[in-house]
């Protein structure tokens, strides 16, 4: 069954939105190359999944530990064995199992249950770490004082 994305899935953090959707279009593309069964393009999207996924973690772990989260250590650590339990998946594929429902299964579990609960935790620190700083109010051109417009 695809994801489909709800509101509850924002972060409220425009970039890291765009990369959820992104590898959620991934896993919406693996299930309909495992129902028709194109291998070629279940490892094709399997591994442009596990790229862009690379990417958007090491993008993510470096806004979190800008913004002080005190937990991205451990976060870290969760993008870590996600990677290798999809490594996994990708050597299994790569001998010939057909993985592509159980990967898509874990894959959709996975990623809902991570943006909703783990991703959830570092909002608050990156979001205040990524506003705008408060504008300052505009400062008044002081006209020169008598003594100034005098000897000035």
């Amino acid at each position: 069954m695809p994801i489909h994305w709800t509101h509850d899935l924002d972060t409220g953090i425009d970039v890291i939105d765009h990369q959820h959707r992104r590898i959620v279009d991934f896993v919406n593309d693996l299930e309909a190359a495992q129902i028709m069964g194109d291998k070629a393009r279940i490892k094709s999207v399997v591994d442009d999944c596990v790229d862009y996924t690379i990417s958007h973690f090491a993008f993510e772990e470096s806004l979190q530990k800008e913004a002080g989260y005190p937990y991205w250590k451990p976060h870290k650590k969760v993008h870590e064995l996600f990677a290798r339990k999809v490594g996994e998946f990708q050597q299994r594929m790569e001998l010939g199992d057909d993985v592509a429902e159980e990967l898509h299964n874990m894959l959709a579990r996975w990623l809902v249950n991570h943006i909703k609960h783990d991703d959830a935790d570092y909002v608050s620190s990156v979001k205040a770490t990524l506003a705008p700083e408060p504008e300052k109010p505009p400062v008044e051109e002081k006209k020169p004082g008598w003594f100034k417009r005098l000897f000035g």
